[in-house]
């Protein structure tokens, strides 16, 4: 049967609410960050970063919790037929906290949880079959349900000669032996625990645990003894995970010293959060053993991917992409807490953003004061148009991908509100309409705590009205609001677009718009998006591409602005930029919605008449890009 996985995973899925605040205690936490987490789900997506064919088998909720789940892991690019929506049972959910460098609360709330309604019904031999390995969690033997969901699992792949691994993820909690509020615990003994375990190592082909999770397995607070009594029933490689000290895997007999066996090194970095350091580890030594490297490659990957884990907020949101993983390990460490890496970061982010745009023709109605010039207009009417700009972006997009829409909001705060779940691009601006030096929306607040408002599918737009020939103290003035600006989008996980238009300062020449873009990137700004007036020659075309990738390789791209061109013009400029891979679209407004904005906010144009005459002006712009870039 054709492998179309490289690996299923079978487990526990949660949400995971981490506190903001560092440093309190769970009790004292005011705000939480929400994740996908569970040690299978959490692996899965470890490994489909890494670029390996993943997916999981887990349970959840048919509720706004489950469908966070699934929408997560498909945007994670993990496989997620085996996900069961399960209509009787809530989606598990995990508070955790980091209080120090040695303690993490976390509380479980998995009372008869979605991902414990597995049953061996839900195991599909044909599905498991796909896969080149099955990777099950120690978690799912602890009740006899999953257990037999698992065991069936590991059965069929036993069979099938599909290679078998066990992360034995203790957590004596979810095995009862500890109670609610001991979420923490690693360790307790439990010669119940212990002899589940036993029963079952035989099925795997690797097993994977630290120390203390030997311990469980072997019966015995003593490592060498315990992993020897595992070695007794199970001729598995065993991976023990030794915190600052490495790993070590052991493919035959069990040496008397830890320190003999074939060993990846660990990473001298600091401890901030050790929460899923353990399924990071896991999904760099998966990438490695299914890849036919060594073992010192496979865990020195894994060990990387743990680090990676310790160092930063969150569970699968800090583990790292491919790229990001061969940058870190030729590059070395350069400072210990890796989160705040300035380089290391930025391609973190830039190479795991989870949705992929090759192009975009995005219908930008975030004018304000263009709109309110209009004799009669009132910020009702102006909502209300924006909300029939929306209808005509739909009605061309129809469903496709690559549409999208630019919508401020104080304006247009009620369009934005429709453009939830709809899949289109989507834009907000931040600017104060022509300031220069630079202001911002009152919305935005004077700390920029307003994007903590934002949706995360909305992406800061900003435009700066810059040259290259500004004087040290406007330039000062308007580096300093789009640093700040910058830094609040990563710290608020959205997207940024930074508009810049030199022609409204000062002459352009070929070389105008590539100085303004390399002052910023000087500045240690990134945009996600550049949104760029039309190039008047190719060579200025060639110095902006070469600026951007030169300083960033992982861009978005760019889209080209109108300024209220004629579509002759417009196609014309299309024509020009398309030739650059890099250029991925246009953000067009005025040209689209011009004649329909004054029809329609003096009486003379109806809701329908407007919409069908936008919905046509932008088709023609879209067919007209498309037919450039064809």
């Amino acid at each position: 049967m054709a492998k179309t996985l490289d690996l299923i995973t079978i487990g526990r899925s949660s949400v995971d609410l981490y506190g903001v605040q560092i440093g309190g205690r769970l009790e004292d936490m005011r705000s939480f960050d929400k994740y996908i987490g569970g040690s299978p789900t959490n692996t899965a997506c470890g490994t489909a970063r890494l670029g390996l064919r993943a997916a999981v088998i887990t349970g959840v909720g048919d509720e706004h919790m489950g469908r966070f789940i699934r929408e997560e892991l498909e945007r994670e690019g993990v496989d997620t037929r085996g996900v069961k929506t399960d209509p009787e049972r809530l989606t598990a959910l995990v508070l955790l906290g980091i209080r120090d460098q040695e303690r993490f609360p976390l509380i479980f709330y998995r009372e008869n949880c979605a991902d414990m309604g597995l049953t061996a019904d839900d195991i599909d031999p044909n599905f498991i079959r796909e896969a080149r390995a099955v990777v099950a969690s120690g978690t799912h033997l602890s009740h006899p349900d999953v257990e037999a969901a698992t065991l069936k699992a590991l059965e069929i792949a036993r069979g099938a000669g599909i290679q078998t691994t066990l992360d034995i993820d203790y957590r004596p909690n979810l095995w009862g032996v500890s109670g609610h509020g001991e979420g923490e615990s690693r360790f307790v003994e439990s010669a119940k625990v212990t002899e589940k375990l036993q029963s079952t190592l035989h099925y795997f082909d690797l097993i994977v645990g630290t120390e203390e999770e030997f311990h469980i397995a072997g019966g015995a607070t003593d490592t060498i003894a315990a992993l020897r009594a595992v070695r007794a029933v199970t001729d598995a490689t065993l991976v023990c995970k030794r915190g600052a000290k490495g790993a070590v895997a052991i493919t035959g007999d069990v040496p008397d010293n830890l320190d003999d066996a074939e060993a990846g090194p660990g990473f001298p970095i600091e401890v901030f959060n050790v929460l899923g350091a353990g399924d990071g580890f896991m999904a760099g030594l998966l990438k490695g053993w299914l890849d036919g490297e060594d073992w010192p490659t496979a865990l020195k990957y894994a060990n990387a991917c743990g680090a990676f884990a310790v160092s930063r907020h969150g569970c699968t949101p800090a583990y790292p992409s491919w790229d990001e993983l061969q940058f870190f390990l030729e590059r070395g460490i350069k400072r210990p807490d890796l989160r705040n890496d300035e380089a290391l970061e930025q391609i973190h982010w830039a190479t795991n953003r989870n949705i992929d745009w090759p192009e975009v023709r995005i219908f930008a109605f975030d004018h304000r004061v263009q709109l309110e010039e209009i004799d009669g207009a009132t910020p009702e009417m102006i909502g209300r148009f924006k909300e029939l700009c929306l209808d005509a972006v739909q009605s061309v997009a129809a469903g496709k991908p690559g549409h999208g829409l630019l919508c401020d909001g104080r304006l247009g705060r009620d369009a934005l509100y429709k453009t939830a779940g709809t899949g289109l691009w989507v834009g907000r601006p931040v600017e104060w309409p022509g300031s220069r030096p630079l202001m911002l929306e009152p919305e935005i607040g004077p700390d920029f705590g307003g994007l903590a408002e934002w949706p995360r599918d909305q992406v800061v737009k900003v435009l700066c009205f810059c040259h290259p020939d500004d004087d040290a103290a406007t330039w000062a003035d308007q580096e300093a609001t789009i640093v700040r600006l910058f830094n609040a989008c990563r710290r608020n996980r959205l997207e940024f677009l930074l508009e810049v238009i030199p022609s409204k300062v000062g002459n352009v020449e070929d070389n105008t718009t590539a100085k303004v873009i390399q002052r910023f990137y000087d500045n240690s700004v990134y945009p996600d998006w550049w949104k760029l007036e039309p190039m008047l020659t190719s060579r200025a075309w060639q110095l902006t591409c070469d600026t951007i990738e030169k300083n960033d390789p992982n861009t978005r791209g760019i889209v080209i602005l109108g300024l209220g061109e004629s579509e002759d013009k417009l196609a014309a400029s299309f024509d020009a930029a398309a030739q650059y891979p890099l250029v991925k679209g246009f953000a067009l407004g005025r040209t689209i919605f011009a004649g329909s904005a004054e029809a329609w906010m003096t009486g003379r144009m109806t809701d329908a008449d407007a919409v069908a005459q936008m919905a046509e002006n932008y088709a023609r712009l879209c067919a007209a890009w498309d037919k450039s870039r064809g």
